[in-house]
């Protein structure tokens, strides 16, 4: 996979083919306007005028071509108008003509990404596609996200047998030495008797893959305290309540939510953002053994409150409560979390839009704005107060999961929000991060879900 920093370079007038963008709208009088070769070439090749559509228009040399791609909108370009043309022109430099490429260059970037960790290595691979621009600040912005979005898809694509709590564990450390920040790691006895709900979820994974959690702490203790939590199930049988074939094909994934927490921990710190960052991943892999918990087990919260554990397949709530629990303790005024929770947070908003859940108004609204300029959706959906009965317990002081199948999504953020600091604003970002078919710069597989809307909202609060 080539490194970002390769793939576009600031443009000091050197050899490049030029890409000269078209409005949907306006591409009938462009072509009128076309010399004959360029209009028999856009006929030969069938072009459309639909975005992310292209073409290669022939000069009188024929070396010297160059190429047309259709946007939306070339006075606003999104991070996908030209993601197109990174997976499938030839390799070689390229310059958008009379414009420059902005909030594009992401989408470049992350198009010429290629999971091959598993694969042989492919000697007639396609060599990298760059991009000049001549805006260095948005070229080294663009180049720390689309890094980081590439490390986090690495991540989740990765298989649980070389992606464990342990493996998490690992990245967390890396990320924390290369920062200067602190790294602090409970499991064993500490976990048991610590955080019994993260134990009760990983007890039953093998040697070397037990429960635990990780934190990383970083920045000036004045500054204001922003908690980022991220589940870490590193794979997710359903626990005795199993998973069928099928919901446990893609389970490897259940750590997605980790993974984004480790991405914005390496942003806000690469950033130097002034925040008292603390970064909280409880990893664990939900197995089944004679040591899993069973349905009716009633669990020790760090916080106090008894769970009774109605589904041992609703386990990324239960670590995550230990978790907002410990972030609680040092008063934050931000915490926002990120889980590959529900899937009824997917049949409802489907894999695109991401399910957004919050105690504060204006935090809702700054989320789903940054969604909206970053061209990472976001949706809001309620924490519907009366269905906190459904999480009632005969034995206990509440369920894990709701013993019924509607609102899936908002009884597991109503459980969560029972483990929030009282004063913080809280958000919890229920995401699917992966793309089932591929897009324009998300080729199939793992993807960040919600990291550029929330790295924006840091940035907004925080960035001075």
């Amino acid at each position: 996979m080539p490194d970002p920093n390769t793939l576009v370079q600031p443009d000091r007038g050197q050899a490049a083919r030029a890409i000269h963008l078209v409005d949907a709208k306006g591409f009938d009088a462009w072509l009128t306007a076309q010399p004959p070769r360029h209009r028999a070439a856009v006929a030969a090749q069938k072009l459309a005028a639909t975005p992310h559509a292209s073409a290669i228009l022939p000069s009188d040399n024929p070396e010297d071509w160059s190429v047309v791609a259709i946007v939306a909108n070339k006075d606003k370009l999104t991070p996908w108008c030209l993601a197109r043309l990174a997976e499938t022109l030839p390799e070689g430099s390229y310059r958008v003509e009379g414009a420059e490429p902005g909030k594009a260059i992401y989408g470049w970037l992350t198009a010429q990404y290629k999971f091959d960790r598993y694969k042989k290595k492919d000697d007639k691979a396609q060599g990298p596609r760059v991009l000049l621009t001549g805006d260095p600040a948005r070229m080294d912005e663009a180049v720390r996200l689309a890094a980081v979005t590439l490390k986090l898809r690495d991540w989740i694509n990765t298989g649980a047998n070389d992606f464990g709590p342990a493996d998490v564990e690992a990245a967390a450390a890396d990320i924390a030495k290369a920062h200067g920040a602190t790294l602090t790691v409970t499991k064993g006895p500490e976990i048991e008797k610590g955080y019994g709900m993260i134990w009760a979820v990983g007890k039953a994974a093998g040697k070397g893959r037990e429960p635990r959690l990780i934190e990383i702490e970083w920045g000036n203790p004045d500054h204001p305290r922003v908690a980022i939590v991220g589940k870490g199930v590193c794979f997710d049988s359903g626990g005795l309540d199993i998973k069928p074939a099928a919901g446990m094909r893609l389970m490897k994934k259940d750590m997605g939510g980790a993974a984004h927490a480790l991405a914005i921990a390496e942003l806000v710190m690469g950033a130097r953002l002034p925040i008292r960052l603390h970064m909280l991943v409880p990893a664990v892999e939900n197995s089944i053994s004679g040591e899993a918990t069973r349905p009716g087990d009633v669990m020790q919260s760090r916080k106090g409150v008894t769970v009774e554990n109605s589904n041992t397949d609703a386990e990324g709530r239960l670590i995550l409560g230990d978790a907002l629990t410990k972030a609680a303790e040092a008063n934050p005024e931000l915490v926002i979390d990120f889980a590959t929770l529900t899937g009824a947070a997917r049949v409802a908003l489907g894999t695109d839009l991401q399910a957004l859940f919050a105690n504060d108004d204006t935090l809702a609204s700054d989320l789903i704005a940054a969604g909206e300029a970053e061209a990472d959706p976001i949706w809001r959906l309620p924490l519907y107060d009366p269905y906190k009965d459904l999480l009632k317990s005969d034995v206990a002081d509440m369920l894990n999961a709701a013993e019924t199948p509607w609102g899936g999504a908002l009884t597991a953020a109503l459980f969560l929000k029972e483990f929030v600091p009282e004063k913080a604003q809280w958000a919890h970002l229920d995401i699917f991060c992966w793309q089932g078919s591929p897009k324009p710069g998300r080729p199939k597989g793992a993807d960040a879900a919600g990291l550029r809307a929330v790295w924006k909202l840091l940035k907004d609060r925080y960035a001075g």
